[in-house]
């Protein structure tokens, strides 16, 4: 999302980010924890400071507002533009080189806000979906989310554009909604486990509303998202995420606003991933961006790489230590 007022107010609030308070979510009975301050490190226990790796050559990425780690290509990645553009998808590797350009088919742009991929456990293939999910005047009653097997890149791919892109066939839509209002969402992530999808509101006051569709699910078949409850990240602005993503292993979360990182971890020997919507925060520096939304984890897991929307987009790593 490109908006002057909001980039605004949230630049304006920045320096009263310390010393949040930390709400975790309601777990599905409707119980809600409190986590204190003293769980909430304002330098990560667990990263790195973060490095810039590179900025983005395409010039068409003119607003990166999802990234996430390719499972079918080796140090590549995958991102797309926000609104305005049409339904494209951008790979590159590390140094910001691109790699290619792809268009699915039969797929619309309307707010494209994250992206998320995973692989099937029980037939190998790899998934990447596109969540056309942004809301920003709350005029739409649904959201979609693009389902496509993710392309194999050979090194041709590189001369395609979005004059001449690599067409993607065969997208499948997941067409959701919210038992209870219309919201806006830039968070769209996937259980690597069970292929659960989950939906995070983006909030201006209080925190983020988290919404799941469990799977299996129908495809062009209006399906109700299921109410979890709310997180709130160690942030003034408890509830404005721009982005997440879950570890290829299904063991951490990262979420993302415009200041900084979150990261939450399954507690050993959990049975349900929804107890980590419970758990205390690692607040973690993702580096400078001029208006940070995508956020993802290494194919690995060992390190957390971040994009900002305007042109040139830069490529952001943080270590584990």
């Amino acid at each position: 999302m490109t908006k002057r007022l909001l980039r605004i107010i949230c630049l304006s609030a920045a320096g009263l980010l310390a010393g949040c308070s930390f709400e975790t979510a309601k777990s599905e009975t409707g119980s809600a924890n409190q986590q204190s301050n003293s769980n909430i490190k304002q330098e990560s226990k667990n990263y790195q400071e973060p490095r810039r790796l590179s900025n983005l050559q395409d010039d068409a990425i003119t607003e990166s507002s999802g990234i996430v780690a390719s499972r079918a290509n080796p140090d590549v990645f995958w991102t797309h533009n926000d609104s305005g553009d049409g339904a494209f998808l951008y790979a590159f590797d590390k140094a910001g080189k691109k790699l290619g350009v792809w268009k699915i088919e039969n797929a619309k742009n309307e707010d494209w806000e994250d992206i998320a991929a995973y692989t099937d456990n029980q037939t190998g293939e790899n998934y990447l979906l596109v969540g056309d999910i942004g809301n920003n005047s709350l005029s739409r009653s649904e959201a979609v989310i693009y389902k496509i097997i993710e392309p194999k890149i050979s090194a041709a791919d590189a001369n395609s554009s979005r004059k001449n892109p690599r067409l993607i066939a065969g997208a499948q839509k997941i067409i959701v909604s919210y038992p209870d209002a219309r919201h806006d969402a830039e968070t769209l992530l996937v259980n690597p486990k069970t292929g659960d999808l989950y939906i995070l509101s983006k909030n201006f006051t209080g925190g983020s509303d988290i919404y799941k569709l469990r799977a299996p699910y129908e495809f062009d078949k209006k399906l109700s998202l299921e109410h979890l409850g709310q997180i709130s990240v160690p942030s003034l602005t408890k509830g404005l995420l721009t982005g997440g993503d879950i570890s290829a292993d299904g063991s951490r979360l990262i979420l993302s606003d415009y200041f900084a990182g979150y990261e939450y971890v399954l507690p050993s020997g959990a049975k349900n991933f929804d107890e980590i919507w419970k758990t205390p925060a690692d607040k973690i520096d993702l580096g400078e961006r001029a208006q940070g939304e995508g956020v993802c984890y290494s194919l690995d897991g060992k390190a957390i790489y971040s994009t900002s929307e305007k042109n040139p987009s830069p490529l952001n790593e943080v270590m584990r230590k």
